[in-house]
């Protein structure tokens, strides 16, 4: 089979949308199948401050890569879009390739390109719908918020993401609460529930020599978290995460546990403005911000760590709460949106309300218990086995074989019925 995989993100853009197109790009080539990512280009800085190289990995990739020229965008220092004489020579690339069907993975430029490319082609589209944008849009567009009503934006966020799932013969949900949003929104398509899965040995290459000079490091670079308990956040650094929240957590969590420190781990659009705020809140000697860290090096973080923390109330899946619990660390989360599916009660942890008092109170617990602390980091490894990703690619390959066959239904019966026509 071949897989078109068009997605606005990909490296070195990094979100969770970049891991799940890698992740299933790389399992369904193990499989026998061939795969292109439709994605764009991105600037030579850009590569830099993401510690990707792009021409390296494009060249060593075992899948495909069509990279689509592209221009820089007003709302967004980290993404970019299509050029808009881009057509002509996207056609060229992915005919050469000939997919069968058309997997989308966004709603930008690169996604309605995706959509558009399979209406063309006459080709099955399968859509993934990774993101809330009725509420994520205000925070991509706060250059116009002042002009448009929040009400407004949220009605386009979700006006965006119907144009897809109105298009896509199957829609995938990551989780059950994006399911029941589709569902809300009145689409009649067939649905899937899939999650991303995170690779079976992400974590599997582990070497105390690495772990040792890592800490080495980052204790010199900052000092604060020598002889301290980590709490960690991984992920984007951007509003809508709800980092702030973190600072009084910890300001909370300090007054019994003198010696807890928050270590960030991350880039994003948010970062200096979060730095200032740390500095206003007393907290410059308790908060290190580490930028963007390669993704093998991030398994050294989690292990040094105490526990996962993670206040965000709009990631639709939150894999790096997966991530966290394959490693066995304890995770304190937000009980909203995708952490809801994710740890289905204190599976792993503790899922708390929007609340700082509570928040801070299971951190503590967790940090003076170190008895139940070890009981949580068992559970957490137990817990996350479910979204391996080789148990889910199966999954995956299950949904693009029900569009294909449907396609081949559709055009047996478009034929029986023509020759019926002709012979009357």
């Amino acid at each position: 089979m071949k897989i078109a995989m068009f997605s606005d993100s990909y490296y070195p853009r990094i979100n969770g949308v970049t891991v799940s197109v890698h992740s299933y790009a790389v399992e369904l080539t193990k499989l026998g199948h061939k795969v292109a990512i439709i994605c764009l280009d991105y600037t030579e800085e850009q590569q830099r401050a993401s510690f990707f190289d792009e021409k390296k990995s494009d060249a060593a990739s075992p899948f495909k890569i069509i990279r689509i020229p592209s221009q820089w965008i007003i709302w967004s220092d980290e993404d970019r879009f299509a050029r808009f004489d881009c057509w002509r020579y996207l056609k060229k690339q992915v005919d050469a390739f000939g997919p069968d069907l058309v997997h989308g993975n966004g709603e930008w430029s690169i996604g309605y390109l995706g959509a558009m490319y399979a209406r063309h082609r006459r080709l099955p589209f399968v859509y993934t719908f990774h993101t809330m944008w009725e509420d994520y849009i205000a925070n991509y567009t706060s250059f116009i918020t002042s002009l448009i009503p929040n009400r407004g934006l949220r009605l386009a966020g979700r006006t965006l993401v119907k144009f897809y799932l109105k298009r896509a013969n199957l829609i995938i949900a990551p989780t059950k609460h994006i399911a029941q949003v589709v569902e809300r929104y009145g689409i009649d398509r067939p649905m899937e529930i899939l999650p991303t899965g995170i690779p079976d040995n992400k974590f599997s290459k582990y070497s105390i020599f690495r772990a040792q000079s890592m800490f080495g490091t980052l204790s010199r670079k900052f000092p604060a978290i020598k002889d301290r308990k980590i709490l960690l956040y991984v992920g984007r650094v951007a509003y809508e995460k709800n980092l702030a929240f973190l600072f009084d957590v910890l300001k909370k969590v300090q007054e019994k546990e003198p010696k807890a420190c928050l270590l960030m781990v991350g880039g994003g659009p948010y970062l200096d403005e979060l730095k200032d705020r740390a500095k206003e809140c007393g907290l410059e000697k308790s908060v290190c911000f580490t930028g963007y860290v390669p993704s093998k090096d991030v398994l050294y973080l989690y292990r040094m760590s105490q526990i996962f923390v993670f206040p965000s109330k709009t990631d639709t899946q939150g894999l790096v709460t997966i991530e966290s619990m394959m490693t066995g660390l304890p995770v304190v989360a937000i009980g909203e949106l995708g952490t809801v599916d994710v740890m289905q009660g204190d599976h792993g942890g503790f899922m708390v309300h929007d609340d700082v008092n509570e928040f801070a109170e299971k951190v503590t617990l967790l940090l003076q218990n170190p008895k139940l602390r070890k009981q949580k980091s068992e559970e957490s490894k137990q817990w996350s086995q479910q979204w391996k990703i080789s148990s889910l690619t199966p999954r995956l390959l299950s949904c693009y074989e029900k569009v294909l066959a449907e396609k081949k239904d559709n055009k047996r019966n478009k034929s029986e019925e023509d020759e019926k026509y002709e012979k009357k």
